[in-house]
């Protein structure tokens, strides 16, 4: 058999070169690249190395058989250095994907799965705040919708955008020129007097409203004198309603105040005659807002209770109380969310008119994710 080398500065050239001196019989042993030199201005070169005898000429079929095969090393060898010269086809051997397990993963993968352990960390994070798991869920696919954008570094920015973007709040606004009737409903022991209180001061000092205080809490023991002690320190009139019609006289007496609020007693939830009775004062006064308060430090499945039977109000806004004894904030977004309501004010604390919050919803998902009021 006769050997040769052919070298060439294209892989055909070299095929062409070789055909021409050994014949179209000649089957090829080997290739390789041989890499150029720029400091001597050396260009890549193909070698191949080809071989050809002269018995394959003395039997047709024989020779047909090797030019099959020298057609199939041929493509074969063509086929391989593509791979290692130009990376071009996507079919690999066993040696190469042995090969590629070995090799290290690029960087975007260790990017991306860096990034989805961020995210799982951050989803457990939520569910410890007490967010319920669907609105975690909804959260993730909010973070995946924009997984081109998310990266490791801008990722809790995009999930305090996710979280503000899922709890609305509203604005606490009173026109002068017409008696705004607010009351102010929900379950024992959240703190509506208080709340109360605190929004009378606010709208006088801050807003310049006229303000006037109707309590129908004449059940419990000290209700109305607690209210009466604080509306002659504050210098806001004050009156007590004990049955549903004496509503229309006393807002009658306050028809030249810009706002008048409401204090309602506090029923359980599970009640609903007592709370059917609330509502008789309140349809009696024509209210034109209602304010659920709750307390934030109420368990999750209480909070959505409390929520579900006191629609009965047709309520349009939540206060949030007790801020500071909660141990997480979830709920907020659970209750805003869940029921597509906004949020109104957060309370933390007892101090008159100083420890209540008018809320954005940026500022509600940082406490969430915070955990910190301050």
């Amino acid at each position: 058999m006769q050997i040769k080398k052919f070298t060439a500065p294209t892989l055909k050239e070299a095929t062409e070169m070789m055909k021409e001196e050994l014949g179209g019989d000649a089957i090829i042993l080997g290739t390789r690249v041989i890499e150029g030199d720029r400091k001597f201005n050396a260009k890549k070169m193909f070698e191949i190395t080809a071989g050809a005898d002269e018995i394959i000429k003395k039997n047709s079929g024989k020779n047909n058989e090797m030019k099959k095969e020298s057609k199939n090393i041929y493509e074969k060898e063509i086929d391989g250095i593509n791979k290692k010269i130009f990376n071009s086809s996507n079919r690999t051997t066993g040696s190469e994907i042995e090969s590629a397990a070995s090799e290290p993963k690029p960087e975007h993968q260790f990017k991306s799965e860096k990034l989805d352990k961020k995210i799982k960390e951050y989803s457990d994070l939520l569910l410890e705040r007490d967010i319920q798991k669907p609105i975690v869920k909804e959260i993730v696919k909010h973070l995946d919708n924009y997984s081109g954008l998310v990266e490791e570094k801008n990722l809790e920015s995009y999930l305090l955008s996710s979280l503000s973007s899922m709890v609305t709040t509203k604005e606490f606004k009173v026109k002068k020129g017409k008696t705004v009737k607010i009351a102010l409903v929900g379950p024992t022991g959240v703190g509506k007097t208080t709340c109360i209180a605190k929004l009378a001061v606010i709208s006088k000092i801050i807003h310049k409203l006229k303000v006037g205080l109707i309590t129908i809490d004449t059940f419990r023991l000290g209700a109305i004198d607690q209210l009466r002690i604080f509306s002659e320190i504050s210098d806001i009139e004050m009156a007590a309603a004990y049955e549903p019609g004496d509503m229309k006289k006393l807002l009658n007496k306050f028809s030249d105040k810009d706002i008048v609020f409401i204090d309602t007693v506090g029923r359980s939830q599970r009640n609903s005659d007592n709370l059917s009775k609330i509502k008789e004062y309140l349809d009696v006064a024509k209210v034109d807002d209602v304010m659920l308060v709750v307390s934030a430090a109420t368990a999750p499945r209480t909070l959505n209770d409390i929520s579900t039977k006191f629609k009965v109000f047709d309520y349009k806004s939540v206060i949030f109380t007790k801020a500071d004894e909660a141990a997480s904030y979830g709920a907020i977004l659970n209750l805003s969310y869940n029921f597509n309501t906004p949020i109104t004010f957060i309370t933390n604390g007892q101090v008159i008119p100083d420890d209540i919050l008018a809320v954005s919803s940026e500022y509600i998902a940082n406490l969430i994710f915070s955990g910190k009021l301050y």
